[in-house]
C-alpha cells in the first residue's frame, strides 16, 4: 500500500497530517466565538504549510504522498475556515462559494491525473501565494474581532476578493499544467 511506504514518514508528510488534525480544534474554538485560539490554530497551521515544503525541498523528502497530502490540508483547512466565516460573517457566502468551486476543480483534476497515472504536479509559488494571502487574511479578519472585537464587513469583502482573485489566478494556471501534462495545448 503506497500510504504505508517508509519514505512517507518523513517530517514533511507528518506536518500535513498536523494541519488535517489541528482543523477540528479550530472549527470548535471559532465557533465558540473563541477567535485568539482559533487564529492562532491557523497561524500554526500555516507555519507548518510553509515549513512542509521548505523541508521537503531542502532534505529531498518530496513524496507522491505528500504531493497529495499537502494540497488536501491545504483544501480542508481552506473549507473549514471559509465555513466558519460564512457562519459568522454571511456578507462572504458568495467568496465561499468560489472557493469551493475552485477546490473542487483542483481535487478532481488532480484525481483525474492520477487515475491516468500522471503524477500531479507539485504546488507552485501562485498556489502557495494564494494560501499564504488566504491566511494573512483570515488571520487580520479574526485577530480584529477577536482582539478589538471591530467586525468590518467591507474589510472583510476586500480582503477575501483579492484572495479570491489569487486563488482564480492559480487554478487558470493549474489548469495550463493540467493540459500539458494531458498533452492538450
Amino acid at each position: 500500500m503506497e500510504v504505508l511506504k517508509k519514505e512517507n514518514f518523513n517530517i514533511p508528510n507528518m506536518l500535513s497530517f498536523v494541519r488535517i488534525i489541528i482543523i477540528i480544534p479550530f472549527i470548535l474554538y471559532f465557533l465558540k466565538d473563541e477567535y485568539f485560539l482559533a487564529a492562532l490554530i491557523l497561524v500554526i497551521s500555516g507555519l507548518s504549510d510553509m515549513f512542509d515544503g521548505i523541508i521537503a525541498r531542502k532534505l529531498n523528502k518530496i513524496t507522491k504522498l505528500g504531493k497529495i497530502i499537502d494540497p488536501v490540508a491545504d483544501k480542508l483547512t481552506l473549507t473549514a475556515v471559509v465555513f466558519c466565516m460564512g457562519i459568522k460573517f454571511p456578507e462572504i457566502i458568495p467568496f465561499v462559494i468560489i472557493l469551493i468551486l475552485k477546490d473542487m476543480s483542483m481535487l478532481l483534476g488532480g484525481s483525474f491525473l492520477l487515475k491516468k497515472g500522471i503524477d500531479p504536479p507539485s504546488a507552485k509559488w501562485y498556489g502557495k501565494l494564494s494560501t499564504v494571502f488566504f491566511y494573512i487574511s483570515v488571520i487580520i479578519i479574526v485577530g480584529l474581532k477577536a482582539i478589538w472585537g471591530i467586525n468590518n464587513p467591507m474589510l472583510s469583502v476586500s480582503l477575501l476578493t483579492i484572495t479570491a482573485v489569487l486563488m482564480l489566478f492559480a487554478l487558470f494556471n493549474y489548469f495550463g499544467i493540467f493540459l500539458k501534462l494531458l498533452h492538450i495545448d
